[in-house]
């Protein structure tokens, strides 16, 4: 597991995006905006309860700790190596983040985005199916080979903590929790 000093906490919004509809890939926007609680105005993954399609069916009322979605730029570079072209919003992330290692971040993390808004980390995203669908033979890249590695490379989740507009360009910046360093759940 690292160590708070092997991250790095400052970082930037590289894009950002929504859709109102349950689609995987997400349009890119000019900006976005969190609402405290509840997740993305606008976006169909947004509310107190889970959105998931899956989960909503089975648990309805279950708290939603899917309600932002981030992503590491970087990890489109790794993709592009391996043969796949992806870009912000096409594996459905609501912000996607240059500078930080996301899936590295401990269970609790609190990252300021922009001026006011701010999300704490819930969960690595966990690759479905329908990335295989997206593009078939991506899933296999973003599951970690190596056991030092999170499991998953294939983004965040968290919750909105306090709200406000996000745009590329704004600031990223982490607050790691005061607590243990517990690694991040899978999703």
């Amino acid at each position: 597991m690292p160590q708070a000093h092997d991250l790095s906490l400052e970082g930037k919004v590289a894009a950002v995006a929504a859709d109102r509809g349950h689609h995987f890939s997400k349009p890119v926007q000019d900006r976005i905006v969190l609402v405290e609680g509840y997740g993305v105005e606008g976006d169909a993954h947004a509310g107190a309860f889970v959105q998931h399609r899956y989960l909503a069916r089975r648990r309805p009322r279950l708290p939603n700790l899917r309600q932002v979605h981030l992503i590491r730029a970087e990890l489109f570079a790794f993709l592009a190596e391996a043969g796949f072209e992806v870009a912000a919003g096409d594996m459905g992330e609501n912000i996607t983040t240059i500078g930080l290692d996301l899936e590295r971040m401990p269970l609790g993390t609190l990252i300021e985005l922009g001026p006011t808004a701010l999300v704490e980390l819930t969960g690595l995203r966990t690759p479905c199916v329908l990335i295989d669908r997206f593009r078939a033979g991506l899933k296999r890249q973003v599951l970690s080979s190596v056991e030092t590695d999170p499991a998953f490379k294939s983004g965040v989740l968290g919750v909105v903590r306090a709200g406000g507009p996000v745009a590329a360009g704004a600031s990223a910046r982490v607050r790691l929790p005061s607590s243990s360093f517990r690694p991040l759940p899978a999703l």
